[in-house]
């Protein structure tokens, strides 16, 4: 009978999953559905209303839904803020009856229903309406007085009903400045009393089309379109006002974003007037509509006012990636540096290996060079203001037809204060004023861009043994695992593996100032004779890695030395509190 039984727990356990799947799964939904909606007043859910009016003592607020949006249709026709609309009305919807009353009050004046603080009144899908009037608070002030429409009897709902249908009409409006897509913009327009100019796309960059056609500024214009796309309307001032005059919009400046091409072409503008010095704000309009708002006034200031403003204040452009050689000519000396595969070599006026992060440093000082002032619109002023310059940096670029040169002289000229320089591209112009830094920054040496570190490409990790000597002391300390030390000469025993490790990074990040002498050949004169400090390394199979040698201390400098290296001048404050040996070594 064993397939008898099986057959019983199958149909069972059939049974209980077709149960299961029916209980659960298929009416589960409405079951927590109709479990949410136990105790409320409306058993309705936000996305059934397509219309909502608001009936204050200050005047009534409607409402309607436009696809996923909202439209204020009363008391001024505009967009509505789609937040501030649904919030308030899941408020409504989803609000619960605490408890009941009165079935059938003698006075709704006892409850502020005669004369209702707020009649909320619903629109649904199907056309049905519902009204719910809302009167005073009870006497704790927790709860409000409400009954439905066309019902008689009274019960108490949240004070977050009365709070939410009593909020000013300017908390339903869209704040939303100006709404458009970067993506689709195809023209810009700046109309003030002094300028009217004209931008277009170009890649990713602007130009100017008018007055003069002339490359734009592209961070100034993306700041100006990430302030105009962020700003929201901070007050709705006035609808319709009979004079503009007082507001400054009779005579107002004007950006217009031009969106689409062709026919598909639309233009969304907006109108700046006066400042409100008081409110920190800017009165503006949007085109085609009566409402006169107050905006951040950094919306206004983001505005340029004039070509020289939007002009591209970049002295000279350029692709990093693929600049091969930069030659530097200065009152210094002159020094060439050539990109070979992904790294930086000197190759005039001697090879040299180059400090990477410096040849890096150079080229981005001179892609960050921006105009502070314009002297010429081309290359016409540069006989006048750079007939002798003193630094010249070239750049050659892979595929470019010929060499960029940029020309820097000082100036006499001051901005806020502070020096400035002449700078132009070599042949094209124009000529600007730049920060007096530019000829510092730019003009480096052989000496100033070679890499100065004692030991470049040291690992800590690949020293197997350290040999420390200093105050006549020697101490010797081998790596035991990867992180670990131990002392093996003058005895055996624990290291302190911390101060070993935190020798060997110093090391690692030294950098010397300047070569003192080219050949160690006087050690007495440097201090090599009776040293401060020595340290060598070591690999697992004793080979050397290198070997630092520290002579006499004079002020705030060393001499110092490796086993086949010029003398240096090194920064004290570079090497640190230099370990005591062999106390700070020992475990």
């Amino acid at each position: 009978m064993r397939w008898q039984t099986t057959l019983v727990a199958a149909i069972l356990l059939a049974l209980v999953g077709g149960f299961y799947y029916v209980y659960e799964v298929r009416m589960g939904p409405d079951r927590e559905k109709v479990e949410t909606r136990k105790g409320r007043v409306f058993s309705i859910e936000t996305a059934d209303v397509m219309a909502v009016e608001l009936k204050r003592p200050d005047g009534t607020v409607k409402a309607a839904r436009e696809a996923e949006n909202w439209l204020l249709v009363d008391p001024v026709k505009a967009r509505g803020d789609r937040g501030a609309i649904e919030e308030t009305l899941t408020t409504v919807v989803t609000a619960k009856m605490d408890r009941e009353i009165e079935a059938a009050p003698k006075s709704l004046a006892d409850f502020g229903l005669d004369k209702p603080a707020a009649e909320v009144d619903l629109t649904l899908k199907d056309g049905k309406t519902l009204g719910l009037l809302i009167g005073a608070k009870s006497p704790t002030g927790v709860w409000v007085y409400a009954k439905e429409r066309d019902k008689p009897n009274v019960f108490v709902l949240g004070e977050s009903v009365l709070r939410d249908s009593t909020r000013p009409v300017g908390d339903f409006r869209d704040k939303t400045l100006l709404s458009f897509s970067r993506a689709d913009l195809s023209g810009i327009e700046i109309v003030t009393a002094a300028e009217s100019i004209a931008l277009e796309p170009e890649g990713q960059r602007w130009k100017m089309t008018r007055p003069v056609p002339r490359p734009a500024d592209t961070e100034t214009v993306n700041d100006l379109l990430e302030k105009l796309g962020a700003a929201r309307v901070r007050e709705f001032v006035a609808e319709a006002p009979p004079s503009l005059a007082p507001y400054g919009l009779d005579r107002p400046a004007r950006v217009v974003l031009h969106v689409g091409k062709e026919k598909d072409r639309a233009a969304r503008a907006l109108l700046f007037g006066k400042m409100d010095e008081a409110k920190k704000g800017v009165y503006a309009m949007r085109a085609g509509e009566t409402s006169v708002l107050l905006v951040p006034e950094e919306t206004w200031k983001a505005v340029p006012q004039n070509v020289a403003a939007l002009r591209d204040k970049a002295v000279v452009a350029f692709e990093r990636e693929k600049v091969t050689r930069i030659d530097i000519e200065s009152p210094k000396g002159t020094v060439s540096v050539t990109k070979t595969k992904d790294a930086w070599a000197i190759t005039a006026p001697e090879a040299l290996p180059a400090d990477q992060v410096e040849v890096g440093a150079v080229l981005s000082r001179l892609r960050e060079l921006r105009a502070q002032g314009f002297l010429s619109d081309d290359a016409t002023g540069i006989p006048r203001y750079l007939a002798k310059p003193e630094v010249k940096v070239t750049v050659h670029q892979e595929g470019a037809p010929a060499p960029t040169t940029v020309l820097l002289a000082p100036a006499p000229d001051r901005r806020g204060g502070k020096p400035t320089v002449y700078a132009a591209v070599a042949g094209k112009g124009p000529v600007v004023l730049v920060d007096d830094k530019a000829l510092q920054g730019l003009g480096r040496t052989a000496l100033e861009l070679r890499d100065r570190r004692v030991f470049a490409g040291l690992e800590p990790r690949d020293v197997k043994r350290v040999r420390v000597k200093a105050g006549g002391q020697t101490v010797v300390a081998e790596r035991s695992g990867d992180a670990d030390w131990k002392l093996v000469e003058p005895a055996k025993g624990a290291a302190r593996s911390t101060k070993i490790d935190d020798l060997l990074y110093m090391l690692r990040g030294l950098r010397w100032d300047e070569i003192a002498a080219d050949k160690a050949d006087t050690p007495a004169r440097w201090g090599f004779d009776a040293p401060a400090f020595e340290v060598t390394m070591l690999r697992a199979d004793g080979s050397e890695l290198g070997t630092l040698v520290l002579g006499k201390r004079e002020g705030e400098r060393y001499y110092a030395r490796t086993a086949s290296s010029p003398v240096y001048s090194i920064q004290a404050g570079a090497v640190g509190q230099l370990p005591k040996i062999p106390d700070d070594l020992k475990g």
